[in-house]
């Protein structure tokens, strides 16, 4: 009881202790440490952090004045191109939560007027089926089962930290074969949700479970999804690698730096040409914007946003899809979302579009009878103006 006492006195667990989602678990620390790097606050972020709030209270001046200087630093980097002016928001909401929940009151008025609003959207795009298709090339066990579940479900990066095999479900139809499964994302959490993947993406990553069964892993519900690789080939010298029966988990940053290599190696990322900053699509996030883009042409929008965790606002108070009937939904978005099924994935792409051009149709007959309607409207009006004119024409007469 005393250890989880001294433990709330410490800056960073007091920062920590406000962060809900794992996605702020994981992105404002690192946020707020570029702002200490920029002062040049030395030691990790437990020792910076306890720096910085010590000189701040002594000197709540300094600490304004520092946060502003930082901004003006980052917008200078957002002109160059260097960061996208969105992120400079994101630098300010960690840095203010660190000082809010350990009691540092700066004039956060005052400081936000210069943060520029920035983009709502990125100007990027997502992956090509060709470059998807070239990415699992790479001579990784582990890169088709990450690509094909990240494109098919749209989980972010950080879900991968808490993804264990007793989380994945398959359904099967009447001859047993396995139509989708289902994915539970941040399981245990507040933020707990449910999407799903495709039949590739499921037997991709039982194919790897199988495999690391077969060199001696005990495979079990508790066993996470993503682990660390082994020397399958000249054992003798494998002291440098890690051990089949030995797992460990492979945490998302792993994870991040294995699809940044591969995209490198299979030639997909390459040098960017002077006074550019930033390449087409990102390395991880593109995957996810990938699934949104392309189940949105024929599930439901709402439940896309489900099943990536989005909240829909007030319509969740009155939008109470079943599990089944989001599944059902899904299961339109199978072709599209799998990525050896290119010719599948046209033919349904000329299906949506020749269904939009119908849409559009009726849409346009709509507008025409609207606006019929509206002249009809219109001429009984004047009709009925005239007529009243006359009768009191010749009431008066």
């Amino acid at each position: 009881m005393q250890l989880e006492v001294e433990s709330l006195t410490n800056p960073l667990t007091v920062f920590t202790y406000a962060l809900k989602a794992a996605e702020s678990k994981r992105q404002y620390p690192k946020r707020f440490k570029v702002f200490l790097d920029f002062l040049k606050i030395e030691g990790d972020l437990e020792t910076q952090a306890n720096n910085f709030i010590f000189k701040a209270k002594k000197d709540t001046m300094w600490a304004q004045q520092s946060l502003m200087r930082f901004i003006m630093f980052q917008i200078e980097r957002a002109k160059n191109g260097e960061i996208a002016e969105s992120t400079i928001k994101n630098y300010y909401k960690a840095t203010k939560l660190f000082c809010e929940m350990n009691d540092l009151t700066l004039s956060w008025k005052k400081i936000s007027r210069g943060i520029p609003r920035g983009r709502d959207a990125a100007n990027d795009r997502i992956p090509t089926i060709e470059e998807i298709q070239k990415l699992l090339e790479y001579p990784d066990r582990r890169i088709k089962p990450i690509i094909c579940t990240m494109i098919s479900s749209g989980i972010r990066i950080g879900a991968w930290d808490t993804l264990q095999w007793k989380h994945i479900t398959p359904f099967k139809n009447n001859k047993g074969e396995v139509i989708a499964a289902k994915l539970i994302v941040y399981p245990g959490e507040e933020e707990e949700y449910y999407s799903f993947i495709t039949p590739e993406a499921y037997n991709s990553l039982k194919e790897w479970m199988d495999f690391r069964e077969d060199y001696g892993e005990r495979i079990g519900g508790e066993s996470w999804v993503m682990r660390d690789i082994w020397q399958t080939t000249n054992v003798t010298y494998g002291a440098k690698w890690g051990l089949a029966t030995l797992p460990k988990k492979l945490h998302s940053s792993a994870i991040k730096r294995l699809i940044e290599r591969s995209l490198w190696e299979q030639g997909i990322r390459k040098p960017l040409p002077e006074g550019k900053n930033r390449h087409e699509w990102k390395t991880a996030h593109g995957f996810r914007k990938y699934y949104k883009t392309r189940a949105e042409q024929v599930m439901r929008p709402a439940n896309v946003e489900l099943t990536m965790g989005h909240d829909i606002g007030v319509s969740k108070s009155y939008y109470k899809p079943t599990e089944r009937e989001i599944l059902q939904d899904y299961l339109k978005a199978i072709e599209m979302l799998s990525v050896y099924n290119t010719n599948n994935n046209k033919e349904l792409e000329n299906r949506v579009k020749e269904l939009n051009k119908k849409q559009d149709e009726v849409t346009l007959m709509k507008l025409q009878h609207e606006k019929e309607m509206k002249d009809v409207r219109q001429e009984m009006k004047q009709q009925y103006s005239k007529l009243f004119s006359l009768i009191h024409s010749t009431i008066r007469s």
